[in-house]
């Protein structure tokens, strides 16, 4: 055990984690040239593509130290998104130490504070490590003083790498075997491991990665999971290196792989701890908790024949997503599809890309919703993650929305713009601090419904791109929201209704009904946008019809001619305005995630 050392890689998004990995894995001698792909540890070809960490992984390196001893360093490689937060957690819990890598151009960002505040909080021994020092933008030393001022931790000695090129990679190795100490546990005692990731495989059920950190595991073995009492027997245990290499058994200190014939991987909860079926721990491993989505939206077919398409790629993609929730829900604009749960934003956008992608579908999703709860007049507790569930005005006694605490780090001369931005979002300002020569970190109280729409991108511009953002869910607050429901010629479509706070539900509805204007095509028949509350209209675009000019024919004799063809004319719109149907473009539904408050 003394020569086993568990460590982590944190950073913010893009700051070179992914690559600092592959460096470490040719150190190691686990790569073969043929091997050799850029951001090895990541799998999927969206992590590659957008250059992010989506899932967790692990890999055991054996590695020489200078003092001649063989060594095992198990990397375990953590998403960097504010989503997987929870996800992040557990990898650092499964560690003795983490390196905090930093961008030498972008210096200290959202999620190195977040992440670099848990590892400290989690009592890891963190090495500072200041990445990408090839780029001529780079200001280590200014680097160097933000992580101390902000975090707290000693990076005068900060390690300077270019990962990209591999300078420097080999002295950051050294310092993890010679810094981070080694695992402690009891071999002999109850057996605890915590379970920091798993996936399905079609053949072997879900896989399960630990670390041990108490007892050992050996084939044959049953073992118990604590939050569910369910028992499995050990058909497999492994090692990734960087491939499965199957040993007989794990003991206490260790990384590795699990394979019990469990079913589904919703029976492997992330942060569970497993223990032996005889002889159980008398407690779990701290720290567990169940994650639940905090956003939600429909996800519907394009084509309705796709429905049954879509239903087995959402059951398949459950298999690999836990924390991916879904439930069948029918929409009288969209037809079948299904009411889909997501830890936030990004996670939200991965499993539609990898719906597209992976089995060939073209959705529609509706605006993403948050989680409200109701109070009805009789005191009844209602919980509402879509707005066509929410019940009539009058039998509504209180409706309280998620409340976030924002974290925004930005550049000094983007600090007003960001300001505004906040408080257009109904943000109650808590803090502004300044870190260092030009950045400064802005803190507000907001609600989630007013991240979830465009808040993300709109900070990105108005920064350049420059400000990060950060946010912990911190309760529900009583708010005065409404539902805005959309009518299209008298029919309610509600994939388009959405909850909005009441004072500006006009804004938002004349503003959507505008972009709506835009993209509905002109019919043979007028068509009426409206937006109303509770029956009443509160605003309106009205959609001129195509007219034939039947009077060109007419070269002369009595208006009456004239004023009867126009007469029959009318008459044959209303008639085909009462059977004419709107056809709703993909493009409409777009539109609902642009609006912006007045």
């Amino acid at each position: 055990m003394d020569n086993i050392r568990n460590f982590s890689i944190i950073a913010h998004i893009d700051h070179g984690k992914s690559t600092l990995a592959d460096r470490f894995l040719e150190i190691a001698g686990l790569l073969s040239v043929d091997q050799k792909v850029e951001q090895y540890l990541d799998q999927m070809e969206l992590e590659r593509e957008r250059g992010i960490t989506i899932k967790a992984s692990s890999v055991r390196m054996p590695y020489k130290g200078r003092d001649g001893k063989e060594y095992i360093l198990n990397l375990i490689d953590t998403p960097g998104h504010v989503d997987f937060s929870y996800e992040v957690s557990r990898s650092l819990a499964a560690c003795e130490g983490a390196i905090l890598v930093v961008d030498a151009s972008q210096g200290v960002e959202a999620q190195t504070l977040a992440h670099g505040s848990l590892a400290l909080d989690s009592g890891l021994t963190v090495i500072p490590v200041v990445n990408k020092i090839d780029l001529s933008t780079a200001h280590p030393e200014e680097v160097k003083k933000q992580i101390e001022d902000l975090l707290g931790i000693e990076a005068q000695n900060a390690f300077l790498v270019s990962a990209k090129e591999g300078r420097g990679v080999k002295d950051v190795l050294d310092a993890v075997v010679k810094i981070i100490p080694p695992p402690h546990g009891d071999p002999k005692g109850p057996l605890k491991a915590l379970i920091f990731d798993s996936w399905f495989d079609s053949y072997q059920g879900a896989i399960v990665l630990v670390r041990i950190f108490q007892g050992s595991m050996t084939k044959g073995m049953k073992i118990a999971l604590m939050s569910s009492g369910k028992v499995f027997e050990i058909q497999k245990l492994g090692l990734l290196s960087p491939g499965f290499r199957e040993v007989s058994q794990l003991t206490a200190g260790e990384v590795g792989v699990v394979i019990a014939g469990i079913k589904e991987v919703r029976d492997t909860k992330i942060g569970d701890t497993i223990t032996g079926a005889v002889g159980p721990a008398p407690e779990p491993l701290p720290g567990f908790k169940h994650v639940k989505p905090m956003v939600f939206c429909g996800l519907y077919p394009v084509e309705p024949g796709e429905y049954e398409t879509l239903r087995d790629a959402v059951e398949k993609l459950r298999l690999n997503d836990s924390s991916f929730t879904y439930e069948a829900e029918r929409s009288t604009a969209l037809g079948f599809g299904f009411r889909c749960g997501f830890l936030g934003l990004l996670h939200m956008e991965i499993v539609k890309e990898r719906l597209e992608r992976e089995f060939g579908l073209s959705l529609i999703t509706t605006s993403p919703t948050v989680i409200y709860r109701v109070t009805d007049k009789d005191g009844e507790f209602l919980t509402i993650d879509n707005p066509s569930h929410l019940p009539p005005e009058g039998e509504i006694k209180s409706i309280e929305e998620p409340i976030i605490l924002a974290s925004i780090y930005t550049p000094g001369e983007y600090i007003g713009p960001i300001l505004k931005l906040c408080e257009d979002r109904r943000g109650v300002q808590k803090e502004i601090r300044y870190l260092s020569k030009g950045r400064a970190l802005i803190v507000y109280e907001m609600p989630l419904n007013e991240i979830v729409l465009d808040f993300y991108d709109r900070m990105k511009s108005v920064s350049r791109g420059y400000a990060s953002l950060d946010y912990d869910f911190i309760g529900h607050r009583e708010s005065d929201m409404v539902r805005l429901d959309i009518l299209i010629n008298g029919e309610v479509v509600d994939a388009l209704s959405s909850i909005v706070p009441r004072k500006r539900a006009y804004y938002r509805g004349k503003d959507l009904l505008e972009r709506l204007w835009k993209v509905i095509p002109r019919q043979m028949f007028e068509v009426v946008l409206q937006a109303a509350i509770s029956g009443k209209v509160i605003a309106r675009e009205t959609k001129k019809a195509l007219r034939k000019d039947v009077t060109a024919k007419c070269y002369g004799g009595d208006i009456t001619r004239k004023r009867k063809l126009l007469e029959r004319q009318k008459e044959g719109k209303k008639r085909m305005k009462q059977i004419g149907r709107v056809e709703i473009p993909q493009e409409a539904f777009h539109a609902v995630l642009k609006v912006e408050p007045d």
